[in-house]
């Protein structure tokens, strides 16, 4: 005799296997590539294993994501927006030399990397059926009618709106996105400029207080503060006026373009939702 009905397995729309599919695939083109860059580059220097390094974690962030699509989270699309726009530039920046041609292993790593990013945009933002499934909060424990249990948290506020998510999780890149090139930047030192420790000590510590300023707004944008908005608009200007005179002073014109264009991308694109946002409401 049956006391109970068994658990019945439900299948994932094919669009998630593939999307799961794609972005194990982009992680290992991901290392793959970094690797082809490191190898073919001309001089393997301190400021190159560094941001060679940071860019391989990036493999980890579509790992993360990989989880998130299956649990149905709600934030793997800005997740995922940021993490493939920032990995093509995280790529990109060490593409190219500081003198000479890029090498073609490199090149046709590159492109072979981009596609997929793309690929998984276009799955996250086109594709219905993951949309349809991206709909879970994450769980925890809930306190009802005098029990626990482990569920779903449905947020008491209202639903934020995706533009609010992607200007969110694009702040959160703010912090990383400074101490980079902070961290290449102590390659200075060694080469007799200690006028640059009192610039570094303060470039790292506006990397980390910026999390923390980031973190405030970002809790009382998501409930759909008007101050917050323009406090994390205040924080976006602040990050861009902080690191980018930096980077052209201890890193030259070749850091400014290669660490400074990614930041200015996830400001903009901060600044672009914040503003859609607004005109969705």
């Amino acid at each position: 005799m049956r006391t109970a009905a068994e658990p019945v397995e439900v299948r994932r729309p094919s669009a998630v296997r593939a999307l799961t599919t794609l972005l194990a695939v982009t992680a290992a083109a991901t290392v793959v590539v970094e690797l082809l860059n490191y190898w073919y580059a001309p001089e393997q220097e301190f400021g190159l294993a560094v941001r060679t390094g940071w860019a391989m974690l990036r493999s980890l962030g579509f790992l993360l994501l990989i989880g998130q699509v299956n649990k149905g989270r709600v934030g793997a699309r800005p997740f995922g927006l940021i993490l493939a726009v920032t990995t093509i530039f995280a790529v990109g920046r060490l593409i190219v030399p500081r003198q000479g041609v890029p090498a073609l292993p490199g090149l046709i790593g590159f492109a072979v990397l981009t596609a997929l990013c793309v690929a998984v945009v276009v799955l996250l933002y086109r594709s219905e059926a993951i949309r349809a499934h991206l709909v879970r909060h994450r769980k925890g424990l809930v306190v009802e009618g005098g029990t626990i249990a482990w569920r779903e948290m449905t947020p008491k506020r209202p639903q934020a709106n995706g533009w609010l998510l992607t200007a969110r999780v694009a702040a959160f890149t703010y912090s990383p996105l400074m101490l980079v090139p902070a961290l290449v930047a102590t390659g200075a030192v060694p080469d007799g400029r200690l006028a640059a420790v009192p610039a570094l000590i303060f470039w790292f510590g506006a990397g980390i207080a910026v999390s923390y300023a980031v973190l405030f707004c970002t809790a009382f944008l998501l409930r759909d503060k008007a101050w917050a908005r323009k406090g994390l608009v205040a924080v976006t200007l602040g990050v861009l006026a902080i690191d980018l005179p930096l980077c052209w002073w201890l890193l030259g014109a070749d850091g400014l373009i290669r660490d400074g264009a990614p930041l200015v991308t996830a400001a903009a694109l901060c600044v672009w939702s914040l503003y859609r946002a607004t005109r969705s409401r």
